[in-house]
């Protein structure tokens, strides 16, 4: 289990990226999404809140799409 963000700032791309707490890119201007035990499900709640919604290539990688 982990705890997971969610940048509340897109990238130039429109993707607003997921992060686990500690990775090295971790966003200054993020939403705490919850405890889960994978990316996916923390995607999955980030998509809530935003449209387009990608894992970070460090530390959510399971998760990254591009």
């Amino acid at each position: 289990m982990a705890n997971y963000y969610v940048n509340n700032k897109q990238q130039e791309n429109g993707d607003h990226e997921v992060h686990k707490s500690g990775c090295d890119y971790f966003p200054k201007d993020y939403k705490y999404l919850g405890n889960f035990s994978d990316c996916e499900d923390a995607v999955k709640e980030a998509e809530k809140e935003y449209d387009q919604v990608n894992g970070c290539y460090y530390c959510s990688n399971d998760c990254h799409t591009q």
